[in-house]
């Protein structure tokens, strides 16, 4: 029988395996510690970051066009809450919303927003649950009769490889049954200036946000990265047309972990996030064996989408 990994033993493992790869890795999940939570939220407001506000204007103007596909009773789950910010346009707009479960690998978060919103929805169930939503989860077991669906805002899914998007949804589809359904956020292609300055700030609020995962790394499994020497940098892959983020070293050293050295020379980089941009058709496709597509709103320049899908 395998043993069950707690969280850090599982940090562990995927960092001592993310760096001894050819080209070094480390998860972007483990971006969120508090202040990478926090970090986050300082992105989505800076002005070369259109995603945010793109998706807040498609979900503002078509909710109740929305809420149609969603029934009279729902259970609204959110895989990778965070702040919960644009969840909180559905939870005010939709009368529909008997209970709300975020997800967060960030436990001590999670909790200090959920706090927040049972004051703010009274009238909601809210039941917070910390867990890796990439991974099977079981959600409580309470409202049974309500409808599963599924928000997933940000394109969030376009930080997943492609094998991490098939396990995705794959969990998603056993969790929402086949009476479920998913809104989710998906960041379409576009000019590459425009995608580049999205992820290279002037501010330097995202270069805080990816060397500020080497912080939270050092904090829980001891490891003894130094930000400082790291430059941040996102630029365009374009196949499979994808933003990447690094950390580029700006000399040569050495980083241990547990008992394991790493050496990193200089000019050499982690690679911490991908962010895929997909077309409307690509990611149908990506999507089908699982899901069919039911609706897709979009913003003007069609820079961003708001998608609903539902079991096949």
């Amino acid at each position: 029988m395998n043993k069950v990994l707690s969280p850090q033993e599982t940090m562990l493992q995927e960092v001592l395996h993310g760096l001894s790869l050819p080209q070094k890795s480390l998860p972007s999940k483990y971006f969120y510690d508090q202040r990478g939570s926090e970090l986050f939220d300082e992105i989505t407001e800076l002005e070369e970051y259109y995603p945010t506000r793109t998706e807040w204007k498609i979900l503002t103007e078509n909710l109740d066009k929305m809420s149609s596909y969603f029934g009279e009773q729902i259970l609204l789950i959110e895989p990778g809450s965070g702040s919960s910010e644009k969840t909180r346009i559905l939870l005010s707009g939709l009368d529909s919303i008997c209970c709300y479960i975020p997800i967060d690998i960030s436990g001590a978060y999670l909790e200090k927003v959920a706090e927040g919103l049972r004051i703010e929805y009274p009238k909601i169930d809210i039941q917070p649950l910390e867990a890796d939503y990439t991974r099977p989860f079981v959600l409580p077991d309470i409202y049974s009769s309500s409808r599963r669906i599924v928000f997933f805002p940000g394109s969030t899914i376009g930080n997943f490889k492609r094998e991490t998007v098939n396990r995705f949804f794959e969990v998603i589809s056993e969790i929402i049954g086949k009476e479920g359904g998913i809104l989710i956020g998906v960041d379409l292609k576009k000019d590459v200036l425009i995608l580049e300055a999205a992820y290279n700030d002037s501010k330097g609020v995202t270069a805080e946000f990816n060397k500020n995962m080497l912080v939270h790394l050092n904090r829980k499994i001891g490891s003894d990265f130094n930000p400082e020497l790291y430059e941040h940098k996102s630029v365009w892959v374009d196949n499979p047309g994808k933003i990447e983020m690094r950390l580029i070293s700006k000399e040569d050293h050495q980083v241990k972990v547990m008992d394991e050295v790493f050496d990193i020379k200089k000019g050499e980089y982690i690679h911490t996030e991908n962010s895929h941009k997909y077309s409307l058709d690509e990611f149908e496709d990506i999507a089908s064996p699982w899901f069919n597509v039911v609706k897709v709103w979009t913003d003007e320049k069609e820079y961003f989408s708001v998608q609903y899908l539902e079991p096949r």
